[in-house]
């Protein structure tokens, strides 16, 4: 067999690159930063290009939403408290730029914690073994206190959370987004699936007040969604849990007749995930309004969201 003759390209037809449309222009490009800049003249300073257009763009939306008085509501898995981002959303919260936020089930593990003992996140692998990941007394007997008693006075489980770490006047509750939104009066709404949280092995988990107080929750969290027309909701970490519970409540009051067809989505985390880019990203904005996925670390991205926010609603009109 012999090789064939290399392909000769001596007719190739070409065009000036001057007549040819070009996606990136020098008008796109970064530019350097000077010392001591805002961080608004940071932001302007980022590429024309994919999240540099997309987060101005992102917060340009968000400080729209604030200004026409829009509700901003938040979901978020434990995972953005245990990277110490409390202290960001409590002011938040207190700014009132945050009319609502969700967890899930672990999120009142880690926030019980760092209000009774201004610590969390044990390392399960050193435990496993023998059988103790999850078995620390007073978190269990906190989180199921709270729930029970919550569950006999009608609550839903993260305002009962929220009353109790409140009424046990733990140290470190100025840092308890449970404890500070009870004070602040922000609804927080908690989504549990049983089985998936170490307060669910305690011999004082009681079944029926955790599915009691999860559901008044769904039903508030229900309430909350039927108002985001022309607001926004941000999924901050929670790669399955919430992204599920918003997507139900969406279609439950789109079903009921609310108008909820033009808001803003938003999810960040540092891996791409299917249901936060179906569920909350593409399918809830597909009819109207826009959807964002940022990529990037949460001790990274939260802060500098916030610092985004803040600055720009400080603008003036």
């Amino acid at each position: 067999m012999s090789y064939p003759d290399p392909l000769d390209f001596a007719n190739l037809s070409t065009y000036s690159v001057h007549d040819r449309f070009s996606k990136v222009t020098v008008d796109h490009f970064a530019r350097p930063v000077k010392v001591g800049c805002s961080l608004l003249d940071f932001i302007q300073s980022l590429p024309q290009q994919f999240m540099g257009v997309d987060f101005p763009e992102f917060i340009e939306r968000l400080s729209q939403s604030h200004k026409g008085k829009y509700p901003i509501y938040i979901g978020m898995g434990a995972h953005v408290i245990k990277v110490g981002m409390n202290p960001i959303l409590i002011d938040l919260m207190a700014q009132g730029l945050i009319q609502g936020i969700a967890l899930n089930g672990a999120g009142i593990i880690h926030d019980s914690e760092i209000a009774m003992v201004g610590r969390t996140s044990e390392d399960v692998g050193q435990v496993l073994g023998d059988g103790a990941f999850g078995a620390a007394k007073e978190t269990g007997e906190v989180v199921n206190n709270g729930i029970n008693q919550g569950a006999k006075d009608g609550l839903g489980l993260g305002q009962a959370m929220g009353r109790y770490l409140v009424e046990q006047d733990f140290p470190y509750n100025d840092v308890s987004l449970l404890a500070m939104a009870y004070k602040l009066d922000v609804p927080v709404t908690v989504h549990v699936a049983v089985g998936t949280d170490i307060g669910h092995i305690h011999p004082s988990a009681d079944g029926a007040a955790i599915g009691a107080t999860s559901h008044q929750d769904f039903k508030l969290f229900c309430r909350l969604i039927s108002s985001l027309e022309k607001g926004a909701y941000l999924n901050l970490g929670s790669a399955v849990i919430l992204p599920e519970v918003f997507l139900k409540a969406l279609t439950l009051v789109r079903n009921l007749g609310y108008k909820v067809g033009d808001f803003t989505t938003a999810n960040f985390d540092f891996i791409r995930h299917y249901r936060t880019m179906t569920n909350v990203v593409n399918r809830p904005t597909a009819t109207g309004g826009k959807g964002y996925n940022f990529i990037g670390h949460h001790e990274l991205m939260i802060p500098l969201l916030a610092a985004a926010l803040k600055e720009q609603i400080c603008q003036p009109d």
